[in-house]
């Protein structure tokens, strides 16, 4: 038996450079924003902007990895995470759906998944769970630039306004 050449080599091949690696990218980040555009979207029907468990679900984090953090947070910044959740999670979720600003729209994400992963600290099977999966579709989307993919981020990244203001391709892509 020869080991030096696989059955399928010559029908199938994937680059990292290839079109099914865009596909995957601007899917995953399509996906990624449909799931938490969703969940703000849905905070928004049912509260608008007085999502007021957020800070109520936070007053009670008193033996989280965060220690007193959150529960400081939900006495004292109420006024900011009642609006704030459900109304970042939306932007977040749009920004990524339709890939403008994804690398910034990321940054949210990530914030917000640390935040939930370390917050909600239900570590029952270990160290991975639903909250560090979302952490890390986030951490993806934001290191591969994946609006650049099917996204207005690679048309944005055309214009002569970013051509001219270099530094701003850094929340694109």
């Amino acid at each position: 038996m020869n080991y030096q050449t696989a059955p399928l080599t010559d029908t199938v091949e994937f680059e990292l450079d290839g079109p099914w690696t865009a596909y995957w990218l601007a899917f995953l980040r399509f996906v990624t924003g449909w799931w938490f555009f969703h969940a703000g979207v849905t905070k928004l029907i049912e509260d608008g902007l007085a999502f007021t468990y957020g800070p109520m679900y936070m007053k009670g984090m008193t033996g989280t990895a965060l220690g007193p953090i959150p529960v400081w947070m939900g006495e004292n910044l109420a006024w900011l995470i009642e609006p704030g959740v459900p109304l970042f999670e939306t932007l977040i979720g749009l920004a990524l759906i339709v890939g403008a600003l994804t690398r910034l729209a990321a940054v949210g994400g990530v914030i917000f998944m640390t935040l939930f992963w370390l917050g909600n600290a239900e570590f029952g099977n270990g160290l991975v769970n639903g909250d560090l999966m979302g952490l890390l579709l986030f951490a993806t989307v934001l290191v591969v630039g994946a609006g650049r993919y099917y996204g207005l981020d690679g048309i944005l990244e055309q214009t002569a306004f970013v051509k001219a203001h270099p530094k701003l391709r850094y929340i694109m892509g």
